[in-house]
């Protein structure tokens, strides 16, 4: 099956850069938080903590005595009873929440970690592994409604305000691979 995008053009149900396969809205799709308006709701709602991987919970461990004044009495209460992480219903391993909703690691002023996980730093992009293959989905969310809004005012497509976060997790070279996959895309489909 092809899909059809918005503008009714045809894409590949899939695309693959290297090792990672990747739906195709994530070059398609309009899209740049708008931390003003949401209030980084997507760190206080939800049904569980953000995944983490073991170099993440052996970083979260190592900051939690320059963490723990700044935590909520809630959140020490949380990771003293089940530590920094938790396994989810699905068995992966998630950080602490509060009130099966809220990161535990969530300051007045955003995140309290010297980096986020890096689930975190791509969302809304949402990764899963799939044998060997890493898969990358677009999590549509109605809190995320300003930021599509505001990244089609900007013109700012979803995997190019996820620059960043895409090469710290794929690297450089991979991220160049994704720009010119994509330029190729949007010619093709102009041209049709």
């Amino acid at each position: 099956m092809v899909e059809r995008s918005p503008g009714g053009d045809c894409l590949p149900p899939i695309l693959q850069v290297g090792d990672v396969l990747l739906s195709p809205d994530i070059v398609t799709e309009y899209f740049c938080c708008d931390i003003t308006k949401c209030g980084g709701r997507c760190c206080e709602e939800g049904d569980a903590g953000a995944p983490v991987t073991l170099d993440e919970i052996t970083d979260i461990e190592d900051q939690l005595d320059e963490l723990w004044p700044h935590l909520s009495a809630s959140a020490q209460a949380v990771i003293d009873k089940q530590g920094v992480v938790y396994a989810d219903p699905e068995g992966e391993l998630v950080t602490c929440i509060i009130n099966n909703r809220d990161c535990a690691f969530r300051g007045s002023q955003g995140c309290l970690l010297r980096q986020r996980p890096i689930s975190c730093h791509l969302y809304p992009i949402r990764e899963k592994q799939l044998g060997e293959l890493t898969g990358l989905n677009y999590h549509r969310w109605d809190i995320c409604k300003d930021a599509v809004e505001k990244g089609k005012r900007e013109g700012i497509l979803l995997y190019q305000f996820l620059k960043e976060p895409l090469i710290r997790r794929f690297g450089e070279a991979w991220y160049q691979e994704l720009e010119t996959m994509a330029e190729e895309l949007r010619k093709h489909r102009e041209s049709d």
